[in-house]
């Protein structure tokens, strides 16, 4: 057995000069693109263009030799890092890909894929039959060299494509998800075909049996991956949250099971990044991982390795190779062929079959044709088989370079002409919303429910079950409900939470029982795991030295995340809130009420009211600075409503804005909460320096005591 050794000191040395040379460039120019307002990926691949053979590494052979790799083993290292730059670049492109937009729009990718696939294939084959004999590297070899364009000419670069759709925020677009769903089955079925004519080249026969287990393994991967493999990667996600301390652990599981998955498709002769790609749509759609995850695993990408990945495909073209005459006007040709092929074969099938309109076809032709390194992937594999010429190699690698920077400039000239249909503007618009929202945002709950005997409907838990439920109605909120218990009674606890999930309609419903004497130090300890918001159940008679009841006081004070407490009335067994009020003073805390009151508005016949209560004193004076004073904070409570009201209008909303003179805010808001019969208050506040007990100040607690509909207070 071979002992494992490290690379040589020296070209460990030039690999780091290279990266970090490689990074500035590629950051430099990708700023300077987007200045230009272009996106960065075209300043980052540009950067290799310019420190490669083509310029400055002809122009001073001594910087030559430090930027690009001389030897095998060094070549290898700069493209091992290139390939995990690719890899991260598709993993959170697959955790942007929308699987249920993607099925909306099934039947468009499908038909854009296979389209592009066969014209361009079919266009490229013909080209490759009537190319000159010094392009092939085997002229008894036409066939397979004809085949091997056709297929080269059919596949697109999902990483250029992906950080395309990215720089011109196309990624969220129907029109972006279609084009990453065709781009994915492009390179699938171009990589399968690929695998048939590297089998011709190197001699190896060719029979229907082996290509059904090409196309047999790539369908056995994915349906793993969506069953099985989703199963364990959220079952390894629920582990490493609840029982991991060390930080970072789940990004880490995240990259374990990147690479895991890219060995795997790579293992099947497909590329690596179908594995990320594969994983990122599994990672995307597991509710627990908290966003601060995704946010790292952007900077990672974006920030280090993508440009990383294009400035080493840049690096790879030497356009010095092709400037005679007859190789110019080949390689234009080729760039033709390959250009128009996916344009016309995108276009017929996106008009034809997809019912698209001119310019949408036209716009899926102009993000596809993009080819980047996967092109150069398959150039170089079509060298290392002795299918290529050196020349042809340099053909291919140059058009995959021209048809990468044609992209963004082809799709801001077509989609200047696509106009959104009313059902994309309502919903990019409810996702910009979304994006501000707090309340979007929380995807993991702790909900501590104490051990009862008696359990019937009439519980606080309807409430909860209620509005959590409704609160998860556009983004998947894993529940976890949580009984602290001493040991002997934990099989009794157990079967107590099992009937209270009844009451939860949830994707993801988890089950707890912890052995502690310290009930809040257990509740404290589990919030540690990664959660975004404890609810609280309280009840209604409580105790008057404690605003909720001991234990809830404490948590509220205590708790590492903000709380929602529900503090419940007498309601109906089919309780569900209708009528909502938002009472209101401009502060930011009831604001964020107000997003967690129309996140719990979701049909037409249900509306909320934004109330503000102007206090006025007992004894009201009529001076003019009196009079001012009391216009101006007229004037600042319809302004404070309004702003509210103008959200709930974006949500498409019934939302009514109210203002009330009164002189206590809390009897007003109780009694206007009567006479509309609103189903629930939600307020918004924060804890205020107090002693021993928790103090939210008298109005909240007064309007607590005495309000005739259930009570949602939120503390950040």
């Amino acid at each position: 057995m071979d002992i494992f050794t490290a690379a040589p000191h020296d070209e460990i040395v030039l690999l780091f000069f290279q990266l970090g040379i490689l990074l500035l460039s590629a950051r430099l120019l990708g700023e300077l693109a987007q200045r230009l307002n272009q996106p960065s990926v075209i300043g980052e691949i540009m950067a290799g263009i310019i420190l490669g053979p083509s310029i400055l590494s002809t122009l001073f052979p001594g910087f030559g030799e430090l930027i690009i790799p001389q030897t095998e083993s060094a070549g290898y290292l700069l493209e091992l890092v290139a390939l995990i730059g690719a890899m991260f670049l598709l993993l959170i492109t697959g955790m942007e890909t929308d699987i249920k937009l993607i099925k909306r729009h099934a039947k468009t990718a499908v038909s854009v894929s296979y389209g592009g696939i066969i014209v361009t294939f079919a266009t490229g084959f013909l080209l490759g039959m009537y190319l000159p004999d010094f392009l092939l590297a085997d002229v008894d070899q036409r066939i397979v060299f004809a085949l091997f364009v056709g297929t080269a000419m059919s596949i697109s670069a999902i990483p250029v494509i992906a950080k395309v759709l990215m720089d011109m925020n196309l990624v969220r677009r129907d029109i972006g998800q279609t084009i990453i769903a065709a781009g994915m089955s492009d390179d699938t079925n171009g990589w399968i075909l690929l695998s048939i004519v590297a089998g011709l080249a190197s001699g190896a026969a060719i029979t229907l049996g082996s290509v059904l287990y090409i196309v047999g393994s790539v369908l056995a991967f994915l349906i793993f991956s969506f069953t099985l493999g989703t199963w364990f990667f959220r079952k390894a996600v629920n582990y490493v949250q609840d029982e991991v301390v060390s930080s970072h652990s789940l990004l880490s599981l995240i990259i374990i099971f990147m690479f895991i998955w890219g060995s795997a498709t790579h293992a099947l002769n497909l590329e690596a990044v179908l594995g990320a790609f594969v994983m990122g749509i599994i990672v995307g759609q597991v509710s627990r991982i908290p966003a601060h995850v995704h946010r790292t695993l952007h900077a990672i990408a974006l920030g280090i390795f993508a440009p990383i990945f294009f400035a080493v495909a840049g690096l790879k073209v030497n356009v010095l190779n092709l400037l005679s005459p007859e190789l110019i006007l080949i390689a234009l040709l080729v760039i033709f062929i390959a250009t128009s092929g996916k344009v016309v074969g995108t276009y017929l099938g996106a008009r034809l079959i997809g019912g698209k309109d001119h310019w949408t076809a036209l716009t899926f032709g102009a993000g596809l044709n993009a080819r980047g390194a996967m092109e150069i992937i398959i150039a170089t594999i079509g060298l290392t088989l002795g299918v290529l010429s050196q020349d042809m190699f340099s053909i291919i690698v140059l058009m995959a370079m021209v048809t990468s920077l044609m992209a963004p400039f082809a799709l801001k000239w077509t989609l200047r002409r696509v106009e959104l249909d009313e059902q994309e503007k309502e919903r990019l618009a409810r996702e910009e919303m979304e994006s501000k929202s707090f309340i979007a945002h929380v995807n993991r709950v702790l909900l501590p429910i104490r051990y009862r005997e008696d359990i019937d409907k009439s519980t606080i838990q309807t409430i909860e079950s209620v509005l959590l439920k409704k609160l998860s109605r556009n983004t998947e909120i894993s529940v976890t409900l949580l009984n602290v218990a001493p040991e002997a009674d934990k099989t009794k606890s157990q079967q107590f939470l099992k009937k209270i999930s009844g009451y939860f309609d949830h994707s993801e419903i988890v089950l707890k029982v912890v052995s502690d004497s310290e009930p809040i130090d257990a509740i404290l300890t589990e919030l540690k795991k990664d959660y975004n918001m404890l609810v609280l159940g309280a009840t209604e008679n409580q105790e008057k030295e404690y605003l909720f009841s001991p234990m809830v006081d404490e948590l509220i004070r205590s708790a590492p995340c903000p709380t929602m407490v529900i503090h419940g009335g007498v309601i109906k067994e089919d309780w569900n809130p209708k009528k909502i009020m938002i009472p209101t003073n401009g502060s930011l805390a009831s604001k964020k009420a107000a997003d967690i009151a129309f996140y719990l508005t979701e049909k037409q016949d249900e509306d909320v009211i934004v109330l503000n209560v102007i206090e006025m004193s007992k004894t009201r004076e009529s001076s003019v600075s009196q009079s001012r004073l009391e216009s101006r904070k007229e004037e600042m409570a319809r302004q404070f409503v309004d702003e509210i009201k103008k959200i709930g209008d974006s949500y498409k909303i019934k939302t009514s804005a109210m203002t009330e003179i009164g002189q206590r805010a809390e009897e007003v808001i109780n009694r206007i909460a009567a006479e509309h019969n609103v189903d629930l208050i939600v307020i918004g506040t924060s804890i205020r320096p107090g002693s021993e007990r928790l103090y939210l100040g008298p109005k909240v607690e007064r309007m607590l005591r005495d309000a005739p509909c259930p009570v949602v207070v939120y503390n950040d």
